[in-house]
């Protein structure tokens, strides 16, 4: 195929990638970007060129040896469960966008530990951004039958990766708080992965089913080839070993690579998706892997007197037999691959390289002098320019470094360099011993290993065959070689590096980390990190801290980052969930770890750290002095816990166990919603009485009308209370089935008329046109009027408030079944909002600029009354507004 026409439909791939991220960004709720299976195929971004192309010639060139990088992430599945929700919920208490966050803000929020990570990464990843690109240039020039002609203007892939650049700088800046969800580039890598597995599904059946006979066929001619059945067996214990160690490494990868990190849990938008992704992702490797024999065995047997690139089977098979169609299919599906690893890698690192390295190493005195709106620049151009310079730095890398080497080779380096922060990273989870000290140093000591038997190895080797480093090492007797250490020669050489790398860099660990003890405030993150699941409420009661701080300066630095707005928003929403009067003027230690918190999305843990250091002064804490007041914080979160307890259980009416455990521990959970919106709905009405009443009771010479006013304030909230309580006492008496209903033979138009009669004058003062249609409706049924009456009402009066000036009522006859229509012109709800409107409290959300008035009551009661009568009640969107359907059985059905 010509250039041209290549370039043209990689611009048309662009493009719809584009608008695909356009469309997200545009639709932030729906369901078609924030559901489990988007979520599912995020974590495809795994599965790179090394998959699409590398695994084919591993299994060409090594037969069995691509399992296990499969393997890894399969095994590490079912433990996300409990690993990956540990690390997500820990992830959002405390804003963490970055691998590196994660890990210096559990070691003390230092800002060393943050930058060294940060390098260490951009070790591990720049090769691997260049990586794709190579594997882009190098398709590129066998799809089109040309050569790379070494000039850079003529290089496509220059041109790909400026696109790239562009797309990401522009999708992956949108927030300045990185730990916003970034909905358009995860639905935009959700598409790529999809179309990269069904390209390759379908190259598999090509190749199994068109240019084979099945697999079958590709066997019986494969295992006649040499060294067929030598490179498909698993050579014993030495095998074994290697496949052991490329299994450790995958499992390191799926949770340490910065892209697989930022999908899994930054960008995690509910944490039940991972109930999903536990099977669906597994499933997504096996079916990517099914024809990667197959296709690999294949170009084998095709090619098997030719000297090419066993990398490059899926694309030479379908082009050997002229299949332009196919070969463009599978180009594109690699090109996804490639571009949704670059970009997703990019901004992970961007937002590691600002919040770790740039902004606090050289920012951050400059942000602490502006306003708000200067900084939101600043940072987000820092962001842009780090993700364009970083993808150009990849594509040099290719150009000038990656050449020589293969898509499995630098893979492997960056997935050993990348485990090095293994024990660092499950340490900080399940260890409170854990050290900075013996986290740098465990670090530090992997490093070394990797670059002693690893990264110089393939250095020389590239620039000398033979070498005697290689042979020897750095000592004549051999003890020291890189690919045999210490004389351990079992390993092929990335399993051996990982082995002594990860061993050596263990030890480290745990050995600094039990000989020097760390300061208080690494043991506070510690207790946050270890203990999460008994902080994730009030995680900031939780945070240790001892010192002066005025509420005023702290929120003078939420000014420069945050603005006015959000800045008042944010200190309301903490007063009133710690109930911290507004007219405080000293910070506690919660005001300062939410105030941290509320940075660190923008400026990384450390830089936010080093700014509310410096509007405070904090006393030195001993460690023991940290462990007395962490039990103490537990301590009042157990009794806080038991008061709430006592107070529900004297409030509310006690449950009917109706069914099994399952049951109990769901209505536990109801009950607790319920009672934090009943504690406030109670609030608001007792709070208006009281400060009216103070007022006629400080102030005597308050005017005559002035003083008729606050009483009838008093007397309007006192009015509001008691249909509140009353509506609460009503709806607790049908869900505990102690409310009956009393259903006798009515005349149904009379009924109607009682109920709309009331509200006819409502409905005309708001210039609401009300249309009645009965013409098919019974005259007579059985059903308890009052009640019956009651939900007209109620669905008439929700009505009122949410329509655009037209209510119809319908009433008609269904098998024996009465059928009550209430349609309003008003706004559309939101498709999953549907079911939840029915809940107690519920107000749904963008319904009208100002909020209804209500108690968020009547359509739970509605729905209990419905259900007493045997019927059932929902709300569905039409193409001109909602309508709400009523349907209760025509004759008497009720046994009370």
């Amino acid at each position: 195929m010509t250039n041209l026409g290549i370039i043209i439909i990689l611009l048309l791939y662009l493009a719809l990638l584009f608008f695909t991220a356009q469309w997200a960004e545009k639709k932030e709720n729906s369901k078609w970007t924030s559901n489990a299976f988007v979520y599912s195929l995020s974590l495809a971004v795994y599965c790179t060129t090394w998959t699409y192309y590398g695994s084919i010639g591993v299994a060409a060139n090594s037969g069995l040896n691509y399992i296990p990088i499969y393997l890894g992430p399969v095994i590490a599945f079912p433990a996300w469960i409990v690993l990956l929700k540990k690390i997500i919920r820990i992830s959002r208490v405390n804003k963490i966008s970055s691998i590196a966050d994660f890990i210096s803000l559990r070691y003390g929020n230092s800002r060393a530990l943050g930058a060294m990570i940060t390098l260490l990464v951009l070790i591990a990843i720049l090769p691997y951004i260049g990586l794709q690109i190579k594997a882009i240039s190098e398709t590129f020039y066998i799809v089109t039958n040309h050569q790379d002609s070494g000039n850079i203007i003529f290089d496509t892939s220059i041109y790909v990766a400026l696109i790239l650049a562009v797309f990401a700088s522009f999708y992956g800046t949108r927030y300045v708080d990185a730990s916003e969800k970034r909905r358009g580039i995860v639905t935009a890598v959700a598409l790529e992965s999809a179309i990269k597995l069904i390209f390759f599904v379908i190259l598999g059946i090509y190749v199994t089913y068109f240019v084979f006979d099945g697999f079958d066929d590709i066997y019986q001619k494969a295992s006649v080839l040499p060294g067929f059945r030598e490179k498909n067996t698993v050579h014993g214990l030495e095998g074994a070993m290697n496949w052991l160690m490329f299994c450790v490494l995958s499992f390191m990868a799926i949770f340490l690579l910065p892209r697989q990190f930022h999908m899994s849990v930054v960008e995690n938008h509910r944490e039940k998706h991972v109930r999903t992704a536990i099977w669906f992702f597994p499933l997504y490797l096996l079916l990517f892997n099914v024809f990667v024999f197959p296709i690999a065995w294949g170009g084998n047997i095709l090619f098997e007197h030719k000297t090419v690139n066993s990398d490059m089977y899926s694309l030479l098979i379908p082009q050997l037999f002229n299949n332009q169609f196919m070969t463009v299919l599978v180009f594109l599906g690699g090109f996804s691959a490639a571009i949704s690893m670059i970009v997703v890698s990019s901004i992970t690192l961007a937002t590691m390289l600002s919040n770790n390295l740039l902004i606090p190493y050289g920012f951050l005195g400059s942000l602490n002098e502006t306003t708000q709106t200067k900084n939101n620049e600043q940072i987000l151009r820092i962001r842009q320019i780090g993700i364009f310079c970083l993808i150009i730095l990849g594509y040099l890398f290719y150009r000038y470094f990656l050449v020589k080497f293969s898509l499995v080779s630098v893979g492997m380096i960056s997935f050993v360099i990348i485990a090095q922060l293994g024990p660092a990273f499950f340490g900080a989870i399940f260890w409170k011993r854990g050290s900075f000290k013996g986290t740098v140093a465990g670090l530090a000591i992997g490093m070394l290993v990797c670059f002693y038997t690893l990264m110089l190895p393939y250095f020389f080797s590239s620039i000398e065959t033979g070498s005697s480093f290689i042979l020897n090492g750095i000592t004549k007797d051999g003890l020291l070689k890189p690919f045999a250490l210490f004389g351990l020669d079992i390993f092929d050489p990335v399993p051996h590096a990982l082995f002594w790398s990860l061993l050596l860099n263990t030890l480290a660990y745990l050995i600094v980390s039990v000989s020097f003890k760390g300061n208080y405030r690494e043991r506070n993150y510690a207790e946050i990190y270890v203990d999460i699941d008994r902080y994730i409420n009030h995680h900031e009661n939780a945070f240790v801290w001892r010192g002066t701080a005025y509420i005023k300066d702290i929120e003078k630095v939420l000014l420069r980052f945050l603005g006015e707005n959000r800045t008042q928003r944010a200190l309301k929403i903490f007063r009133l969930k710690y109930n911290i009067p507004n007219d405080a003027l000293m910070a506690d230690a919660r005001l300062i770890k939410f105030a941290e918190n509320l940075l660190t999305g923008h400026i990384g843990t450390a830089s936010a750290k080093i700014l509310i250091e410096g509007v405070t002064k904090e006393d030195k804490i001993s460690l023991p002095e940290v462990l007395r007041i962490l039990e103490e914080s537990q301590e009042n979160i157990s009794v806080n816990k038991q008061l709430v307890a006592t107070s529900k259980e004297l409030e509310k009416i006690s449950e009917q166990l109706k069914n099994a455990n399952a049951q109990l521990v769901k209505k536990d959970l109801q009950k607790d919603e319920f009672l934090d919106t009943v504690t406030h709905e109670l609030r608001t009405p007792i709070t208006a009485i009281r400060a009216a009443s103070e007022i006629l009771h400080d102030d005597d010479e308050i005017p005559e009308p002035l003083k008729k006013q606050f009483l009838q304030n008093i007397i309007s909230e006192s009015d509001r209370l008691n249909r509140l309580i009353d509506k609460i006492l009503d709806l607790e008496k049908f869900e505990t089935g102690k409310q009956h209903i009393h259903p006798t033979e009515h005349n149904l138009l009379q009924t109607l008329g009682k109920a709309i009669d009331p509200l006819q004058q409502l409905m005309m003062n708001s210039q609401i046109q009300f249309n009645l249609n009965t013409e098919l409706a019974p005259e007579m049924a059985f059903y308890d009027e009052e009640r019956l009456i009651q939900v007209i009402n109620n669905l008439i009066s929700n009505a009122i408030k949410f329509c655009g000036g037209q209510i119809e009522l319908t009433v008609s006859e269904i098998d024996e079944q009465l059928k009550i229509q209430i349609y309003n012109n008003g706004k559309p709800i939101a498709e999953d909002e549907l079911e939840a409107i029915f809940d107690k409290f519920y107000q749904a959300q963008n319904q009208n600029v100002k909020k209804p008035i209500g108690s968020g009551l009547g359509l739970a009661i509605t729905k209990q009354i419905v259900e007493a009568h045997h019927g059932k009640i929902w709300a569905e969107n039409t193409e001109t507004g909602v309508l709400f359907i009523v349907i209760i059985p025509q004759t008497n059905t009720q046994t009370q």
